[in-house]
């Protein structure tokens, strides 16, 4: 069996070279064992893995037979997904829920075996300007994308597509699918995938439309469906777009420029200098708040246009009526070529001078006549007409909500005063534990709003976290604030001391500040793992196929993969326990024998 990483680089290099090419041998590569391993190994980083689906089964316990037994049944076709386990989860400050599927095990490695081809295959023909669940590319890059390309912009579309993943047309889906892969045994797979259905209160409900909730192969099928929208948009921008990028200069600020050229020209060689400084400066002054283009020009248009997943966001330079006609036709083609919906409601042509909330952040294009003096020190509206991304004010009060660790209280005018609060939960926590739960909602706020321009606001943020922080640990320790500080402050900076393997450590509170960041954060954040080596001398896959118990160190043909959820739970009360917290994995390679003593 050929090496995965050689077969989808070899996928790759065919979608690249021909945009034209077919794929008609798809199918055989669900028969390769080592598509398998290398799914196990990216399914076991997730923090959903060990959650059990319809069939009650998780990642433990497994083995080569339970991979080979897959791979028959998709060779003869009996295979079928099973129906994903619906379970309801609360929207963070809302009291609604949304619903969440969770797949098999089982189906999930088929899945991410399927993500994998399917990725190799149509990521290299995704647009530019598609930045959800792609590889190397996140909220952060579509935000910078923003801030470089939407400059100028009059109006912005802010689109909302009608419960999106839940209405996607299995047809049109299927059609688009096609016109790549001729594989039939794929397709058919594709069809399974779709139509599983999933299960709620033991009641199965069949699905008719939309991809598998829950599914790995769910973001690689939306970004293909949705790849229809980036080509219909980019085709409509070449016909939009007009003057070929020539943009005349408005006949007011023509006249002052020449004006300011000619009294430049003479202040060099007048003898009285005062007044012709005096006459410069003056224009100058009128120049610089002169707009540089006609605020009107019917002879220049230009669109820009970016999305997420299911958000979308487009920028018009031209009239209102364009921006709407605009909106208008993007309706219709995704009523007409993808059966989805454009919500009326919360689709709006906003001015680019008002906020637009766009993937958590607010952004406007600035009409700030501020000036600066460039590097060869000549005075400009460096600000004007550039986009300013911002941290939204009820997104950072609203965590300092969802962690309860403030309170609002009034005085006697009714004026609203903060209050910071202990954090009961965490008491009973290690000291530890503690300021690192309360360093990391920092960290991740930071982390995500970082490209904002007035990320300087999160210092508001850390001082009431910080606030909250003293307060429980002086709740743990039946103790006051002063004296917790005494205590615990070195330098300045308030730190708790622990030891580990290199000896004794300080961890300190969050204090590096809150720069603002340009570079894309790609951890912990939205981005799809790339295909990759798995045989890695401790990979999964690799302890897997050794065919050695990691406990007794018998030889076996039959090793059984037992995996815990996390570590922290474990006590060490049996042998494998022990073994697992000394090697700190949540995974353990071990013989037949072994793993029903670990199940005992």
């Amino acid at each position: 069996m050929r090496n995965p990483k050689h077969v989808l680089k070899s996928l790759e290099e065919q979608s690249c070279n021909n945009k034209e090419y077919t794929f008609d041998r798809l199918y055989r590569n669900l028969y390769n064992p080592d598509f398998y391993y290398e799914a196990y190994n990216n399914i076991a980083k997730s923090q959903g893995s060990m959650t059990a689906g319809a069939d009650a089964m998780t990642l433990d316990d497994m083995s080569v037979s339970r991979i080979n037994r897959i791979i028959a049944s998709l060779k003869d076709h009996s295979y079928q997904p099973n129906p994903a386990r619906r379970e309801y989860i609360e929207k963070k400050n809302s009291d609604k829920k949304r619903p969440l599927g969770i797949p098999s095990t089982n189906d999930k490695l088929v899945q991410e075996v399927v993500r994998m081809i399917l990725e190799a295959i149509y990521e290299p023909s995704f647009s530019d300007k598609s930045h959800g669940f792609r590889p190397k590319r996140s909220c952060h890059t579509a935000l910078n994308s923003i801030k470089a390309n939407f400059n100028g912009a009059k109006w912005i579309i802010e689109g909302d597509i009608k419960a999106c993943f839940d209405s996607f047309d299995h047809h049109v889906l299927i059609g688009i699918l096609r016109r790549r892969i001729k594989d039939e045994q794929f397709i058919s797979l594709m069809w399974k995938l779709l139509r599983a259905g999933y299960m709620e209160q033991w009641v199965y409900h069949a699905t008719y439309s939309g991809t598998p909730q829950g599914s790995g192969v769910s973001p690689i099928l939306a970004n293909i469906y949705l790849s229809e929208l980036d080509s219909f948009v980019k085709n409509y921008k070449t016909d939009f777009d007009t003057n070929n990028g020539i943009r005349k200069v408005s006949k007011e600020y023509g006249k002052l420029h020449g004006k300011y050229v000619k009294c430049k020209g003479v202040m060099k060689v007048s003898e009285n200098k005062r007044m012709v400084i005096k006459e410069f400066k003056e224009i100058q002054k009128k120049l610089l708040k002169t707009p540089y283009y006609p605020t009107i020009d019917p002879l220049y248009k230009r669109l820009q246009y970016n999305r997420y997943a299911d958000d979308f966001v487009i920028g018009v330079i031209g009239s209102k009526a364009d921006a709407e006609k605009v909106k208008e036709d993007i309706k219709v083609f995704l009523r007409e070529q993808l059966k989805l919906t454009l919500s009326e409601e919360k689709t709006k042509v906003t001015h680019s001078g008002e906020m637009v909330r766009y993937l958590g952040y607010d952004f406007t294009v600035s009409r700030s006549k501020d000036v600066k003096r460039n590097k060869n020190g000549a005075l400009m509206r460096y600000w004007y007409g550039r986009v300013k991304l911002y941290v939204p004010y009820d997104k950072w009060f609203g965590k300092l909500q969802e962690y309860k660790a403030l309170k609002i209280i009034k005085d006697e005018t009714g004026k609203e005063k903060w209050k910071a609060i202990h954090r009961g939960f965490l008491m009973n926590k290690r000291e530890i534990e503690i300021i690192s739960k309360f360093n990391s909602e920092i960290r991740g706020i930071y982390n995500y709003y970082r490209l904002a321009d007035n990320v300087s606001v999160l210092n508001d943020f850390a001082y009431i976290m910080e606030g909250s922080m003293l307060k429980t640990f002086a709740a743990k320790h039946d103790s006051s604030i002063s004296k917790i500080k005494e205590s615990y402050m070195k330098n300045g900076v308030f730190g708790v001391e622990y030891y580990n393997k290199a000896g004794k450590q300080r961890c300190e509170f969050y204090h590096a500040g809150f720069k603002q960041i340009d570079e894309p954060y790609f951890e912990d954040v939205d981005v799809l793992p790339n295909y990759k080596r798995y045989d890695k001398p401790n990979s999964l896959a690799r302890r897997l196929k050794a065919g050695i118990c990691e406990a007794c160190g018998v030889r076996t043909d039959e090793i059984h993969m037992h995996h815990v959820k996390r570590l922290k739970d474990l006590t060490g009360k049996t042998e494998f326990e022990l073994l697992m917290m000394k090697k700190r994995r949540k995974s353990l390679a071990l013989c037949p024998n072994c793993f029903k003593k670990a199940h005992d």
